[in-house]
């Protein structure tokens, strides 16, 4: 076994089920949906080999039917978080001498079982912990979780495969170490792949990692925290704890072996960090690695040239796909005044045939906001629109928290394109146009560019190639994923690497062999075969 040079299978992406009428899989999902509604579980923090239950609960609810009880979770005090540190350092050696290519099967494991017998728990329990309609399910917690550990696989083997060059009577090698210590990662509601990623693409470099899921996010944290263990990931790698956020990380920065961060989430709460992570430095063993990725206010800019249809159907997918809750959805949008009223048509007729409502109905391509704090942030964007003069709605501007935090997609028109909503991130159903006179198409990529402090992800549409050059020069800097002819949102794992810079993050590429280059410390070994044994050079004779 040791003298072998192992590959991994060849990684391609999940083929996206469809959930048509009469479907297995649709039959499948909505069993696991109605058991799932009718059970109450109680969620423990997973710690080293024990499942922690405090008795400090917290309760668990679908946002679409906020009055109904999945459940409860437990919360961590501060003794737990220290606990799962200690965990987590207590796995490392065993762990990060485990052969790479048993470490790459655990996490291949993973992706077999949820492609198989896990698909329909962890979508239903993805519809119901976060409010998404199946197919925003299935392209996130199956398909693009799968491909996640399928290509991480391929990429660690690329990674340890990449080796420097040799000359006579020396050999070269690096190796990739683990980073020295343990990794936090902080993870959000809105993507269930994406919580899974992050630790999961930390732990597969041969490091350990305490976990912390959004609080809003448990209830399907908890089935990929299965999935884990299910694929024989072993104890003490994965902790993974609930509770206060600020307690948490604060316990976790003042950890002398606190080797790196891996968060998705605010930008504000970020900076937070790395802010406290600079006021540590001197406490740590090794600089940390600080990985994030964060806000953004995703544009798209149609050119004269666009065709209406294209970009009106961009705008509706883009922008109320999962309710705008993707730190990619597009929110602000600028129309050439030739083409605006035709695409703004267009849209009002789509938003007649959409419909909100629980994700159990497949009818509903809108569901629920996340928790009654986003729905009272996106009431009160919307009741401040009504007061303003500038801003019109055109589209939408209705809410219902009855049952659910249900928020109408709306559709804004400003004759100010610094207006607040062109610069504020609000994640939610709501999308602002402003229309700018056809000359001035140069200009108002100008201002495309200073409008926003983030620089995530970005569309131009346009059958001129002239400029689409122009836009790909201008906006250089404020996308790191940019999109042509397209939504600026869907970024597929292996094929578009995910991440911006400016006020969203490090861009580090989650889905790509340079994310996991972040978990490891390469050590240089060069070995010389026939040693000097004279310090004098030619030079000296």
């Amino acid at each position: 076994m040791a003298n072998s040079v192992f590959q991994v299978p060849y990684p391609r992406n999940e083929a996206i089920l469809t959930y048509a009428p009469g479907s297995l899989e649709k039959d499948q999902v909505l069993a696991a949906y109605a058991k799932m509604y009718g059970e109450t579980i109680d969620v423990p923090m997973r710690i080293g080999n024990q499942d922690v239950k405090t008795g400090n609960t917290e309760i668990m609810c679908p946002p679409h039917d906020h009055k109904h009880e999945l459940g409860t979770y437990h919360v961590a005090a501060k003794s737990n978080v220290k606990e799962a540190i200690d965990a987590s350092l207590k796995a490392k050696k065993a762990w990060s001498q485990m052969a790479w290519e048993s470490r790459a099967s655990i996490f291949l494991k993973a992706a077999e079982l949820i492609a198989g017998p896990f698909r329909s728990i962890i979508n239903a329990a993805t519809m119901l912990a976060q409010s998404k309609n199946i197919h925003q399910a299935e392209i996130d917690a199956a398909c693009e979780y799968i491909d996640f550990l399928k290509f991480n696989a391929a990429f660690m083997q690329e990674i340890y495969a990449n080796q420097p060059k040799n000359e006579k009577g020396v050999w070269n090698r690096l190796s990739y170490r683990p980073l020295e210590g343990f990794v936090y990662a902080v993870s959000p509601f809105n993507f269930t792949a994406i919580a899974g990623n992050l630790c999961a693409s930390v732990a597969m470099m041969g490091n350990t990692v305490v976990w912390k899921p959004s609080d809003h996010q448990v209830f399907s944290a908890n089935i990929l925290m299965q999935v884990f263990r299910e694929a024989g990931l072993p104890d003490g790698v994965i902790n993974m704890v609930f509770g206060d956020p600020e307690m948490i990380t604060n316990t976790v920065l003042e950890s002398p072996d606190f080797a790196g961060i891996h968060y998705t989430g605010s930008t504000e709460v970020f900076r937070n960090i790395w802010r406290k992570i600079g006021t540590n430095i001197e406490c740590y063993r090794s600089y940390p690695r600080i990985v994030g990725e964060t806000g953004g206010k995703d544009f798209i800019i149609a050119h004269p040239s666009s065709n209406p249809k294209e970009v009106a159907t961009g705008i509706i997918r883009g922008a109320f796909e999962f309710q705008g809750q993707k730190c990619s959805a597009a929110s602000r949008v600028y129309l050439p005044k030739t083409k605006a009223y035709e695409i703004i048509e267009f849209i009002k007729k789509d938003l007649k045939s959409i419909k909100v409502g629980s994700p159990e109905n497949f009818d509903n391509f809108i569901n629920a906001v996340i928790h009654k704090k986003a729905f009272d942030r996106l009431v009160n964007a919307i009741e401040e629109v009504k007061k303003n003069k500038d801003v019109e709605i055109i589209a939408g501007g209705n809410y219902d928290d009855t049952k659910g935090y249900f928020i109408e997609p709306t559709v804004l028109v400003t004759k100010d394109p610094q207006y607040i909503t062109m610069k504020k991130e609000l994640f939610g159903p709501l999308v602002t146009i402003y229309i700018y006179p056809d000359i001035e198409w140069s200009k108002t990529l100008k201002l495309v560019d200073q409008t926003s402090e983030y620089a995530l992800t970005g569309a131009v549409y346009s059958q001129n190639r002239y400029a689409l050059e122009e836009a790909l020069n201008e906006l250089e800097n404020s996308a790191g994923n940019f999109y042509i002819n397209d939504k600026p949102t869907g970024a597929v794992v292996g094929q578009q690497p995910f991440g911006g810079a400016r006020g969203s993050g490090t861009n580090d590429k989650a889905g790509s062999a340079a994310n996991l280059m972040r978990w490891v410390s390469p050590r240089l070994i060069k070995e010389t075969f026939v040693p000097a044994n004279d310090y004098r050079y030619p030079f000296l004779e």
